[in-house]
C-alpha cells in the first residue's frame, strides 16, 4: 500500500476495517506514526485466496501480490521496484560472463523434497555454473493460473529464496502474468541469470581428449523417480526425493583443486546421464565408454524404474554433474569432490576412447558391449 492515509483519534472518526488491518493510522495526539514494518496488507490474501486475473494485470492486486508476497520471499532488491529492470554493480574477478535461461512445467508443483520454485533456481543456477561461471543474478518470470492459491504461490515462493540463499545468488527481476486455467494447471516459471567466469577457466567439449576419466558426482536418477512414484502413486520402504541441488560449490572447488584438469561439465538433467555422455561424445567427435556396475543407482530407483520400464540412465536428475577430468588429475578432483556435501559419493564411471567417434558404450555386467543412444523423444512426461 503505497498511499499513506490518515485517520482522526478513534474518538472523533472510528478507523475503516482497512485502516484497522493494515493502513498507516496516525493519531493526530500523537507525534509518531504507527511503525510500518509492522504493517499487513489485506489484499488480496484478506479477498482472495487463489490468483485472479487482476493479479497479473498490472494494477493494485499486482503491485500488492509483488509487495507482500514475492518481495518478502525473494528478499530485498537494492534497486527502485517501479522500474522493470534492475541495476547491478558489474562483477569484478572475471573476464567473461555466462548466461543461461530456462523454462519449468513440473508437475506436480510441490514433490517430496522440492518443489517447481527451488526446482527453477537450481536449474538456472547449475545450467550457469557448468561453464565454470559463478552465477551472480537470477531473473523469474511467472505464468500463474486463474485458482492456483495464494498460500501455494506463497509456499513455492519462499522456497526460492531459500534456495537462491543456498546457492547465494540474488533473484534480482522477474515478471508475472495470469493465464485461464489449464488442464496441466498450477503455474509455469521462468529463469534466467547470468555469471561471472574467471580468466583461465575454459571448459567444454572441445578439450576433451582421449584418455580423460569421466567423473559422476553421485548416485542417479532420484528427481525423476520421485515425481514419477508420486505421480503413478508407488510405495517404497523409503520416500524418493528429488536430489535437486545447486552445484556452484562443488564445481569451483573442483576447478581448484586441478586448474586446466576439468575439460568439461554437464549437469545431467533431462535425458540422464546417458544423454550427457551422449551430447559430450557428438561435440567432442571422441568416443566414450562407461561401467554399468559402476554407475551409482539407489536401490529404491532401481525398483522404480524395473517397475515402470525405465533406465534409470536416462532418468532426469537435478542435482548430478558429470564431469571429464584428465587422467592425472583426476584423483586430486575425486579427494576434492569428496570433502564437498554434493560431491562426497563422485566416483570414476568410465573414460575417453580414441575408438568409435561420436558413440557411446556402455560395458554390461556380463563382459558384453552395446551402443547407447540419445532417446527419440522424451521418455517421461515433463519433470523439470
Amino acid at each position: 500500500m503505497n498511499d499513506a492515509a490518515e485517520a482522526t483519534s478513534p474518538e472523533q472518526h472510528p478507523p475503516s476495517n482497512a485502516e484497522v488491518e493494515g493502513a498507516n493510522v496516525v493519531d493526530q495526539d500523537a507525534t509518531t506514526a504507527v511503525d510500518p514494518t509492522a504493517w499487513t496488507c489485506p489484499m488480496p490474501l484478506r479477498d482472495h485466496d487463489r490468483i485472479v486475473t487482476g493479479h497479473g494485470g498490472g494494477g493494485r492486486l499486482s503491485q500488492e501480490l509483488i509487495e507482500h508476497l514475492f518481495r518478502p520471499a525473494f528478499g530485498a532488491v537494492p534497486t527502485d521496484p517501479s522500474h522493470d529492470s534492475v541495476i547491478l554493480p558489474m562483477p569484478t574477478g572475471g573476464d567473461r560472463l555466462a548466461f543461461s535461461t530456462d523454462s519449468y512445467v513440473v508437475t506436480p508443483l510441490i514433490f517430496p523434497g522440492g518443489c517447481i520454485g527451488d526446482l527453477a533456481v537450481n536449474g538456472t543456477v547449475n545450467d550457469i555454473a557448468m561453464s565454470g561461471a559463478v552465477p551472480v543474478a537470477l531473473s523469474a518470470a511467472f505464468i500463474l493460473e486463474e485458482g492456483l492459491e495464494l498460500a501455494t504461490l506463497g509456499r513455492i515462493a519462499e522456497a526460492m529464496g531459500r534456495a537462491a540463499t543456498e546457492a547465494d545468488v540474488q533473484l534480482a527481476t522477474g515478471d508475472t502474468k495470469v493465464v485461464e486455467a489449464r488442464e496441466r494447471g498450477g503455474m509455469t516459471i521462468t529463469t534466467a541469470g547470468f555469471g561471472v567466469i574467471a580468466a583461465g577457466v575454459d571448459l567444454g567439449p572441445h578439450r576433451v581428449r582421449p584418455g580423460d576419466k569421466v567423473v559422476l558426482s553421485g548416485p542417479i536418477g532420484q528427481h525423476g523417480m520421485a515425481i514419477m512414484s508420486l505421480r503413478e502413486g508407488l510405495e517404497f520402504e523409503s520416500e524418493l526425493q528429488t536430489d535437486s541441488a545447486p552445484l556452484t560449490g562443488l564445481v569451483q572447488t573442483m576447478l581448484a583443486a586441478a586448474p586446466g584438469g576439468v575439460h568439461a561439465l554437464r549437469d545431467a538433467t533431462r535425458g540422464g546421464f546417458a544423454a550427457v555422455l551422449c551430447e559430450l561424445a557428438e561435440a567432442g567427435d571422441v568416443g566414450v565408454e562407461y561401467v554399468e556396475r559402476d554407475v551409482p543407482v539407489p536401490p529404491d530407483v532401481a525398483a522404480a524404474c524395473g517397475f515402470l520400464g525405465l533406465d534409470p540412465t536416462h532418468v532426469a536428475n537435478e542435482g548430478k554433474l558429470v564431469a571429464v577430468v584428465a587422467a592425472d588429475q583426476a584423483d586430486a578432483v575425486l579427494e576434492a569432490m569428496h570433502a564437498h556435501p554434493h560431491g562426497h559419493e563422485a566416483v570414476v564411471v568410465g573414460e575417453v576412447v580414441d575408438d568409435h567417434n561420436g558413440i557411446v558404450v556402455a560395458r554390461t555386467g556380463i563382459g558384453a558391449r552395446r551402443v547407447v543412444d540419445l532417446p527419440l523423444g522424451e521418455q517421461l512426461p515433463r519433470i523439470c
